[in-house]
């Protein structure tokens, strides 16, 4: 596994708080990647700054086997990098039917090449039907978006996101709101696509982390409190101390 994200002493304040404080994380590709830790750890101000919605005020975030610097592009140069995020609240298009909320991601490319020359679109349905029964929802292709329940939407936005082909998924409490049942196929969902590329999922459900199966790192006041197995985070004192301690 090579590293295909690296941030590096990337600290970032907001009128004197210091959100993120020297923070230096790398993810392989491919992995997965669950990060924890409690309310205003720094978890969605480092999502911010990997998609660059927030710019940091020092350090340094390398991507991919080319080394580039992320820190100046802006945030469509960045998805077109291929990094893709997830948000906690699903952004589908609802009038629309599932068959078309994924044609739509997937006329939407990211490649340089794909958006100088009109992408043929012969094999369309077949990576539509690929993408629905990866995320489960061939039997809904022709249902309104606005009809699926909470957990579906959740499926449809992972599978919109997939269809860009992304190398690292930034995905937000994935599980907040599901069903046990519906938990069950996200995590099944994520682990499958960490196959392929990198997965970094935020989240504060411990059962959900758990099913991960994946290697946690723990935030505190902007920084890496600890790092390694789930078992091994939770045992850290300094982690019971701030976070599961409550």
């Amino acid at each position: 596994m090579s590293t295909l994200l690296e941030v590096s002493g990337v600290s970032v304040s907001f009128d004197g708080f210091r959100a993120i404080n020297n923070l230096s994380i790398q993810i392989a590709e491919p992995e997965m990647r669950a990060v924890i830790g409690p309310n205003g750890a720094g978890k969605t101000t480092f999502m911010d700054i990997v998609t660059g919605k927030t710019r940091p005020d020092e350090g340094r975030i390398t991507w991919g086997d080319r080394s580039i610097s992320l820190i100046g592009m802006n945030e469509s140069q960045i998805a077109q990098e291929g990094i893709g995020r997830k948000f906690q609240k699903p952004t589908v298009f609802e009038a629309q039917t599932v068959r078309e909320n994924i044609v739509m991601a997937l006329k939407n490319p990211r490649g340089p090449f794909d958006l100088l020359f009109k992408r043929r679109m012969s094999g369309l349905e077949d990576r539509v039907r690929g993408i629905s029964d990866e995320i489960g929802l061939t039997d809904a292709l022709d249902q309104t978006s606005g009809a699926l329940s909470h957990g579906q939407k959740q499926w449809l936005e992972i599978g919109m996101l997939l269809a860009q082909d992304p190398r690292l998924l930034l995905v937000d409490e994935p599980a907040a709101g599901m069903t046990p049942a519906e938990r069950e196929h996200t995590t099944d969902l994520l682990v499958r696509a960490a196959k392929t590329r990198a997965v970094v999922v935020v989240e504060h459900d411990m059962e959900f982390v758990r099913r991960l199966n994946c290697k946690v790192t723990c935030l505190h006041q902007g920084s890496v409190l600890a790092e390694g197995s789930l078992d091994h985070v939770t045992k850290n004192q300094d982690v019971i101390d701030v976070y599961l301690g409550r």
